[in-house]
């Protein structure tokens, strides 16, 4: 039996090793931080998952996720226009879904090994050799999950992580009288800030901004204040919601630069192989689809079906194929938020051209999997 080895314990490394452990591969998944904890993420994911989470027993249904129907779009000086989502999505926590999903692999078998960060990876004589925590473990296979940015990146001296990128993101859980279908994106000078239900009520309050503005107000509420609030929506949310968070989660450099989906022999998924914008709101689906087409070939690999070669050929392939095209719409898209102009200019789109907004949408998202 070949052995599998995850790094990265977020959506796409615990959808893969719940996947192949279901198939009685042996996995082993290592993750920096242990179950349940906090990620800076919109929480949003696209219904397109649906058919696949429910085949696999993984859709978080005893969790009551929130049913989001419905878009709004804002600029900077607090224009707005709606739309409805043909597709539609559903909204719970990275908090409670990593956590779920953690215990669902755990049950089935995966071996986790927790609080420990992956240093190095090396492929030696058709062999992968990871030093972690001190320890050296041998595997047949390895698969990359380990987000949008890591010391591992680094270590591989993968192409993005040789740029700086100049944007951080922000993330709070908030209480507030708020829709509970909808999902908002509200533009302020040089980013843009999500709002959309989870579970239990709750609500994820989620940025990304240019690193500029923190550099000029030199913190994160300063800078909300002199920035966010310029847009009445954001300010009114500010104002008028509990905060749940003592402080919130924030990443530093999050690139949408373009990746391989191979490095080195190692298989990349989810954020770790291309991230999308996140105004495109599609992140979560991705990893999960990601994850999917991956485990798939890994079994195929894991039976003898496949080489290496042809393992990592046709996972380039196909993950090309069906992610590559919407990553580049999403930087075409986002060159129309975060400014004044720009931001009007993407609202009256919607509100004056709504089949070219509707078709932008559709391009972000996937069909049904």
């Amino acid at each position: 039996m070949k052995s599998i080895t995850i790094i990265g314990g977020g959506l796409a490394g615990l959808v893969s090793a719940n996947y192949m452990a279901e198939k009685g591969l042996s996995v082993t998944l290592i993750e920096k931080k242990s179950y349940p904890f906090h990620r800076v993420c919109g929480e949003y994911i696209s219904n397109e998952t649906i058919p696949f989470l429910k085949a696999q027993g993984l859709f978080p249904e005893e969790f009551d996720p929130a049913k989001i129907t419905q878009f709004q779009l804002t600029s900077v000086n607090g224009r707005s226009a709606m739309l409805p989502l043909d597709l539609g999505g559903f909204g719970i926590s990275r908090y409670t879904l990593d956590h779920f999903l953690y215990k669902k692999a755990e049950a089935k078998g995966v071996k986790f090994i927790l609080n420990t960060e992956v240093e190095e990876v090396s492929f030696n004589n058709d062999e992968f050799i990871i030093k972690a925590g001190g320890n050296e473990i041998y595997s047949d296979l390895v698969l990359g999950s380990f987000g949008k940015r890591s010391k591992l990146d680094m270590a591989m001296k993968r192409g993005f992580i040789q740029k700086r990128s100049p944007y951080a993101g922000v993330k709070y859980h908030i209480r507030t009288d708020y829709p509970a279908d909808l999902i908002s994106l509200h533009n302020f000078k040089d980013g843009y800030c999500g709002i959309s239900q989870i579970e239990d009520n709750k609500f994820t309050l989620c940025y990304l901004t240019h690193r500029n503005n923190l550099k000029e107000y030199g913190n994160v509420k300063s800078m909300e204040e002199a920035v966010l609030y310029k847009n009445p929506f954001l300010k009114s949310i500010f104002k008028n919601s509990e905060f749940l968070y003592d402080r919130p989660e924030v990443i530093n450099e999050i690139s949408f630069a373009t990746k391989a989906p191979v490095e080195d022999h190692v298989l990349m998924a989810g954020d770790a192989a291309g991230m999308i914008t996140p105004l495109c709101g599609n992140g979560m689906a991705m990893a999960i689809h990601s994850a999917k087409i991956l485990s798939e070939l890994v079994i195929e690999y894991s039976t003898g079906k496949l080489t290496r070669d042809e393992l990592e050929q046709t996972y380039t392939r196909k993950w090309n194929l069906v992610f590559a095209r919407r990553l580049w719409i999403g930087r075409q898209v986002q060159r129309l938020f975060g400014g004044e102009w720009s931001s009007n200019v993407a609202v009256n789109l919607m509100r004056k051209s709504k089949p070219i907004a509707e078709l932008i949408i559709r391009n972000t998202h996937g069909e049904s999997f």
